[in-house]
Parts: structure tokens; C-alpha cells; sequence
């Protein structure tokens, strides 16, 4: 799936693309992964502290995955999810580590995306 998203981050997304369930979309000017229609992953790259990857979880699951993943701490200004900056040392190694826990569909990651709020006037009541 050629990506419409300008981010130099979506090659974390490669690992996805031969999963038929797998759909890019743009979210806080990122781009996001979903599987099995849940929101899985954030790759960002706007900047601190929008710049390495958001992982969707809960907050209930972060002390599992940060025992595995040391690196990931609860991003700064999303606390729900965790991060890793793409500056750290650490990386690349989470980025697959992470890729492969989407891929095995380990429960720890991935989370229900909110409906969208419908924009646009109000209808108002015909008198």
C-alpha cells in the first residue's frame, strides 16, 4: 500500500503490509496503523514530543510492556499510550519488537478507536 502520508517514519508500517486487515490513516498529523480495526501504532515525526513511535495501549498494560521494552515510557502529553523517541539508542529494536507484537496480535496492544464526531450545524427542529 503506497503511502499518501508524508512521514519518514511509515517504513515501521512494512511489516504490516502483506496483512490484509492492515489500514494507514493520518491521526495528529501521523501516521497510524490499524489492525483488526484496532488502532495500533503512531509513527510521528513532527518534532518533540511528536517524533518516534506512540504505542496504543492501556494504561493497565504499560508495566508489562515497559518490563519488555525498558525504553518505552507514557508519552508526555498522551500519558494513555506509550513512546519511544526516535533519538533513543533503543529504537529500531523496540520498533520491530513492537511490529512483531501487532503482527501476533499480542493483546497488549491496539485499542478501540473512538467514532468520530459527525462536524457540521446542527439540524434544527422544523417549526
Amino acid at each position: 500500500m503506497p503511502s499518501s502520508i508524508r512521514n519518514s517514519l511509515v517504513w515501521i508500517f512494512d511489516a504490516f503490509e502483506r496483512d490484509s486487515t492492515f489500514v494507514q490513516k493520518q491521526m495528529f498529523g501521523c501516521a497510524a496503523a490499524y489492525i483488526d480495526g484496532l488502532l495500533c501504532l503512531i509513527a510521528a515525526d513532527r518534532g518533540e514530543p511528536w517524533n518516534g513511535l506512540l504505542v496504543c495501549t492501556s494504561k493497565e498494560r504499560h508495566a508489562a510492556l515497559i518490563a519488555e521494552m525498558p525504553a518505552l515510557r507514557p508519552h508526555p502529553v498522551l500519558g494513555k499510550w506509550l513512546y519511544i523517541s526516535q533519538s533513543d539508542p533503543a529504537f529500531e529494536i523496540v520498533v520491530e519488537q513492537m511490529t512483531t507484537l501487532v503482527m501476533t496480535r499480542d493483546e497488549r496492544v491496539g485499542v478501540e478507536p473512538k467514532p468520530r464526531k459527525r462536524r457540521g450545524k446542527l439540524a434544527l427542529p422544523k417549526t
